[in-house]
């Protein structure tokens, strides 16, 4: 779905698009180089295998483990479906579609939060799906 030149030069939006290319191109130095030293990732929100403490990833060096341990080993399509900005944030209604080593793989559906500091750079992303909700493709 297309967005309002309004939303386009929104830096919440800027980097929400430029985290997807990353993640799509598995650029991980890049997708990093998005982020402020004190992001914090919650994606899913809540606990859940990722954050089992619920409190999220905190800390561009746990954000990075996380692509180590998880996102280096796997492909994710993305599909935005419709997006809003608003200030420093925006919000998307998103398809992802993970595909595992091997064969298989997780499409989740859901919204995907994203804030900015002011200069730009990624401070907070959240998703907000539940694991229960996922479709699983088989291997």
């Amino acid at each position: 779905m297309p967005t309002s030149p309004a939303k386009e030069g929104n830096p919440a939006m800027l980097a929400a698009r430029n985290s997807w290319r990353c993640v799509m191109a598995r650029d991980k130095q890049a997708w990093l180089d998005l982020m402020a030293d004190d992001i914090v990732m919650e994606d899913p929100i809540g606990i859940a295998p990722t954050n089992p403490d619920g409190k999220g990833i905190q800390g561009k060096a746990a954000v990075e483990r996380f692509w180590d341990e998880t996102m280096s080993k796997v492909e994710i399509q993305i599909e935005t479906h419709e997006s809003f900005a608003a200030a420093n944030e925006s919000a998307h209604r998103m398809t992802l579609t993970t595909s595992f080593p091997g064969g298989g793989g997780m499409i989740v559906n859901g919204i995907f939060t994203y804030r900015v500091n002011e200069h730009g750079k990624l401070t907070n992303l959240r998703g907000y799906w539940a694991l229960d909700e996922t479709q699983i493709r088989p291997a």
